[in-house]
């Protein structure tokens, strides 16, 4: 009797002992894969149940006034009195916003602003992050990412170990008292709830240090000992640490460190050119890959499918969508139609406009995608609105350099660091061509065969591109120029763009790009 007794009292401890620490927690994921079923049937009923809460929170704001929110009753509404922006027309008023402004875009005071790429007019973007936003969009994107990766793989372990996450850095906001202004990642880190500090590596101090190539040996450092089970960030910039990690403890595959790593959720650039390097830097069958799409003004999809690579909008949080084709989009938008979700079409090229919880209104990303299905809502990154190569009326855009890429490096066996792309304008005898300028870390043993495949692809995935190619009357044989090792970090670097959210651009119709760099291949 008195041995029942005991077994009764600590059966709860041997329970819990032998379960599965993500065992216990899976659960609190549950309800949130179920809710997640809803995408399939009730998106157009979601987007405007957001557009609802967006037009009635910021309808006393200075831009609500102006644009008579209180008085919009649907989304015709809200196209027929609320202008398109871009980040110049936002501009004034975010400026208004960062010197402690309050109920300008969006209620009450931002505090937090995430430091994007510039535009025409200005080194920087500064997008606000308000607090609706910081925890119904960006965390929300994060919770939503774990909820669909264990769904996916009941067997996870993920929170028996910690995670890896890589961040920027941040500073001060004009020194307004708890106003803070860099990278996205630094701000989401920087007020991270602490109960995640439990889970992940490195320490606050030195995700949040500066110096990249300080803080990437630190990371390693501070990582290589712990139980790692999951890694995310940026490809390029998690490559860069986990290759210093690899040199410090002179390992040759990464689950010789980390045993039980199983999962990487990337974003902010293709995977597509490092696939291979991490397939052969982490061999475990048992690792999986999961394409996040995050980027300063939002979270805006997920891989809800390990073997489909479109991901899942997400069309509950405080983000609204529309878009308006490709090859209707111009800066001055006045004349071209702009769509909401409801009215997309599969397999055309869209560029996305977005109004958010942050204060962004018809605000244009300056991404493209490409939707694959619409029961639910998955698509597919297809590039930027200004990272394309259109000098010929070839369009080529960055999911055909991609495929192109992906196809030279199967079939030759090279492996693709980094690249970027430009044209090279006509001659006196009208001769003109694509230079590309790329950093192989396998180079091709035949580098004109690797051309010829590269251009071979993308002729056959750009009808644009082929009839321009057609017996080399109008776009010759593109050109391939090996670059040093380390060229483009060096350039980044140069540009004070080392690590963090920073990218490569891949395509540009012009050439200020690609000259700086071929500056420094030397």
């Amino acid at each position: 009797m008195e041995d029942k007794r005991i077994l009764r009292t600590f059966a709860p401890c041997i329970t819990y002992k032998t379960m599965s620490i993500t065992g216990l927690v899976r659960h609190i994921f549950v309800p949130r894969m179920k809710a997640l079923e809803k995408y399939q049937t009730e998106g157009e009923a979601m987007q405007r149940a957001v557009l609802k809460h967006l037009l009635t929170s910021a309808k006393d704001t200075k831009y609500g006034r102006k644009y008579a929110f209180s008085a919009m009753k649907d989304y015709d509404d809200f196209v027929k009195h609320t202008p398109v922006n871009t980040y110049e027309e936002l501009k004034e008023s975010i400026d208004q916003m960062r010197h402690g402004e309050a109920d300008i875009l969006w209620p009450g005071r931002v505090r937090w602003y995430a430091k994007s790429s510039g535009t025409t007019n200005d080194k920087s973007k500064f997008i606000p992050v308000s607090s609706e936003g910081l925890q119904k969009i960006h965390y929300a994107g994060g919770y939503d990412s774990v909820a669909l990766y264990l769904r996916n793989n009941p067997q996870s372990r993920m929170f028996d170990g910690k995670g890896l996450i890589l961040g920027g850095s941040h500073a001060p906001n004009y020194n307004l008292p708890n106003s803070l202004v860099g990278d996205l990642s630094a701000i989401l880190i920087e007020n991270i709830n602490p109960l995640v500090n439990l889970v992940r590596v490195p320490k606050k101090e030195t995700a949040l240090l500066s110096d990249f190539e300080i803080k990437r040996e630190q990371i390693a450092r501070e990582a290589m000992n712990k139980n790692v089970t999951n890694i995310s960030g940026v490809p390029s910039w998690m490559l860069s640490v986990l290759n210093c990690m690899m040199e410090m403890t002179g390992k040759t595959h990464l689950e010789e460190v980390w045993p039980n790593l199983e999962v990487f959720f990337h974003g902010g650039v293709a995977f597509t050119p490092y696939r291979k390097q991490y397939e052969q830097l982490i061999t475990s069958p048992k690792m999986h890959y999961m394409e996040t799409y995050n980027a300063s003004e939002g979270f805006f999809g997920l891989q809800d499918d390990p073997a489909d690579r479109a991901m899942l909008l997400m069309l509950d949080y405080g983000v609204f969508y529309e878009f308006q084709e490709l090859s209707e989009y111009s800066e001055n938008s006045e004349n071209s139609e702009i769509i909401p979700l409801w009215a997309v079409e599969t397999n055309k090229n869209y560029a996305m406009l977005i109004s958010t919880s942050c204060g962004l209104w018809r605000y244009k990303i300056g991404d493209t995608i490409r939707f694959t299905s619409t029961n639910p809502y998955k698509f597919v990154i297809t590039g930027r609105t200004k990272s394309f190569i259109n000098a010929f009326g070839e369009e080529l855009i960055v999911d055909n350099a991609e495929q192109g890429l992906a196809y030279a490096c199967q079939q030759t066996g090279a492996e693709v660091l980094e690249y970027t792309a430009a044209p090279v304008f006509m001659d006196a005898k009208a001769k003109c061509r694509h230079q590309w300028l790329i950093e192989f870390s396998k180079a091709p043993a035949d580098l004109a065969q690797f051309a010829d495949l590269l251009d071979s692809k993308l002729q056959e995935v750009n009808s644009d591109y082929e009839a321009k190619r057609y017996k080399d009357i109008t776009l010759q044989h593109l050109e391939i120029i090996p670059a040093k090792a380390g060229l483009f970090n060096d350039w980044l670097k140069q540009r004070g763009k080392l690590g963090g959210q920073h990218k490569v651009p891949r395509l540009s119709n012009s050439r200020e790009h690609i000259e700086q760099l071929l500056k420094l291949n030397v």
